[in-house]
């Protein structure tokens, strides 16, 4: 399997990659099927059964609505946020699906649409889409949405592909020990490395480009994110806190605490952060990194650097986020990058890794120096639930990329005051993420069945 850093950052919408982006593709790949058997013109009802975790939270991550986009012929990453509610109002009051955009089939919200607690075989996240004719099923498939927006279907999944790519890579790596021997053999950073493995799918100026596009996206978010006020939707009534934040950021200048002033950066981190993880909360446009439940922790970080590091430039961008990828490559390859697989440790965790990662990188780190702020950023998340209140993409996910921002910055400080070497390994953080989350009960796997999601409701 071989893994893009363009697989791992991806430009989608809110408020979850697992439960809002990888359903809507798995809806546009299933109208894409009906495309090429010419079954669309044949097709008179469409059923979706929805599994697991995405049965379980998938109202509050707005998965039954992303569906209903992708069989609406829309793509996570093309779609504009602002169709989706007119467009769902509707199909509510006229009882009509508008399939792959051209075709009028009835289509009833709650003969249609069904919930199912029982788990698949192969993931939590779990959705069958079938085709009916006029007398006769048309074509039916499962699909698994695995995190990060990364989608497979029943046959992928009974021949054990993450993926579809087969590409062959210069310098593959499955584990960190391999990443760092290659980088020594060769005498590479980290993110050379990953920039020769990135040129087997496109030339170097089109990855620069698309970073820097990627990097724009992210920008964009946080603009947003810092002009919108108000109530998140959901009925949890959370208030957003950027714009607020940013506002007292500016015009601070006499706050003489201990914390304000000598901390003061980190008040920048955390309205970053903030800002990404509210626009997710309301469904607004952002970029996976490598999930939308963790989308802030890398662009916080990264607009940190560009923020505070004299001379930053577009080459640093470019490195940063490939050094990420390569820490998010082996995450996902290893452990998992879904939280309804290992819980928030596997979102929040990685990502807090890689933008560890990452700026050890562009802070011109050593390829151990590197490796080593991975694997701190990691092992402090380790054991990490995700149990979202409300089933919604809000308490504690928005704040929880805030702090873990500015655990990946410490991280990668202490990992540039050693010389490298250290008693855990990356490889034994993330092995141990995966055994976490296999014994790490459900109800604390994105299902809002424990912790703060029960505590918060019965308190």
């Amino acid at each position: 399997m071989a893994i893009s850093v363009f697989d791992l950052f991806k430009i989608g919408i809110g408020p979850s990659s697992s439960h809002t982006v990888g359903p809507m593709r798995a809806a546009y790949d299933f109208v894409e099927e009906l495309r090429q058997r010419d079954l669309v013109e044949r097709v008179a009802r469409i059923e979706v059964k929805l599994f697991g975790s995405l049965s379980a939270t998938g109202k509050g991550h707005a998965t039954d609505r992303a569906v209903i986009m992708g069989l609406m012929g829309e793509r996570p990453d093309r779609i504009d946020p602002a169709i989706v509610t007119p467009c769902i109002e509707e199909l509510l009051e006229t009882n009509t699906l508008m399939l792959d955009g051209r075709l009028a089939i009835p289509f009833l919200w709650t003969r249609d649409l069904q919930w199912y607690e029982e788990c698949l075989p192969y993931h939590p996240n779990a959705m069958t889409l079938v085709a009916h004719g006029h007398s006769e099923e048309l074509w039916r498939n499962t699909y698994y949405s695995v995190g990060g927006g990364f989608v497979i279907d029943e046959g992928q999944a009974e021949r054990g592909e993450l993926d579809q790519d087969s590409t062959v890579l210069p310098y593959d790596f499955n584990s960190g020990a391999e990443l760092m021997a290659l980088c020594r053999m060769h005498d590479m950073r980290i993110s050379e490395l990953m920039l020769e493995n990135e040129k087997a799918w496109r030339s170097e100026a089109e990855i620069r480009d698309g970073l820097w596009q990627i990097w724009q996206a992210m920008q964009a978010c946080v603009d947003k994110g810092l002009q919108q006020e108000g109530v998140l939707p959901g009925g949890l009534n959370v208030k957003r806190r950027a714009a607020a934040l940013h506002r007292r950021l500016l015009a601070t200048s006499d706050d003489r605490s201990l914390i304000a002033s000598t901390f003061g950066a980190m008040d920048w981190v955390n309205v970053f952060a903030l800002a990404v993880n509210e626009e997710n909360a309301a469904g607004g446009r952002m970029v996976t990194a490598p999930t939308n439940g963790a989308a802030g922790i890398i662009p916080a970080v990264l607009h940190y650097y560009m923020k505070f590091q004299p001379g930053a430039c577009e080459r640093d961008v470019v490195d940063f986020l490939l050094a990420a990828a390569a820490v998010g490559i082996l995450c996902k390859k290893n452990a998992s990058i879904s939280g309804a697989e290992v819980g928030c440790q596997g979102e929040v965790g990685s990502a807090c890794a890689m933008a560890a990662a990452g700026l050890a990188e562009v802070m011109g780190g050593s390829v151990a120096q590197v490796e080593n702020a991975a694997e701190i950023g990691l092992e402090h998340n380790l054991g990490l639930t995700c149990d979202p209140v409300g089933g919604l993409v809000q308490v504690p996910c928005i704040e929880r990329n805030a702090i873990a921002s500015v655990k990946a910055i410490n991280a990668a400080q202490m990992s540039l005051r050693g010389d490298g070497e250290h008693f855990i390994s990356l490889d034994k953080a993330i092995r141990t993420m995966r055994d976490t989350g296999r014994d790490m009960q459900d109800k604390y796997k994105e299902t809002s069945r424990g912790g703060l999601a029960v505590n918060a409701i019965e308190c």
